[in-house]
């Protein structure tokens, strides 16, 4: 499983950035082979594991995709991931994703209006969004570019792979 999820992952990595996509025609299979992949190692155990992640991390994405966050490709993607690697696995490494996509997100903001800039658009878009509401947030901080998403959620289920589970005491 763990070669099946780097293919996926680095392979989404790929088209995410060539492209901006990350298409059905990677994100599909590899649900599919991971259900079968688990029921034959698992049984209904395993069929119950693979589902459970999947739900997971399409659950908690798709919150992201409904706000504007992401693309559809990167809820997929993430529902890919949780099929593979289970509901718990799929929690973190999504939580992970969200951090990693975070400090990534303030590095483009950095790189594109200069450190001090970037401090004062996220003070008047804090200010703004209790004064307006959201929209103006969001208005604040919008980038020239897409983010590609695609790159954080492989580097939070690689920190999840490698043994980082922050929550965990």
């Amino acid at each position: 499983m763990v070669i099946a999820l780097t293919l996926v992952l680095a392979t989404a990595i790929w088209t995410d950035l060539r492209s901006g996509l990350i298409p059905n025609r990677l994100t599909f299979p590899a649900i599919g082979l991971a259900l079968i992949a688990h029921a034959w190692l698992g049984g209904f155990q395993g069929i119950l594991f693979s589902m459970a992640g999947l739900g997971t991390g399409f659950g908690l994405f798709i919150l992201l995709y409904v706000a504007g966050g992401m693309g559809a490709g990167d809820v997929k993607l993430m529902g890919a991931v949780g099929a593979i690697v289970g509901a718990y696995g799929a929690l973190i490494s999504g939580i992970l994703a969200i951090m990693v996509g975070g400090i990534y997100a303030l590095g483009a903001m950095c790189y594109q209006w200069g450190f001090l800039n970037t401090g004062r658009r996220l003070i008047n878009a804090v200010q703004g969004m209790f004064l307006m509401g959201a929209a103006s947030f969001s208005q604040e901080l919008a980038l020239p570019f897409r983010l590609r998403y695609g790159l954080a959620i492989a580097a939070g289920t690689l920190l999840f792979s490698l043994g980082f589970h922050p929550f965990v005491g």
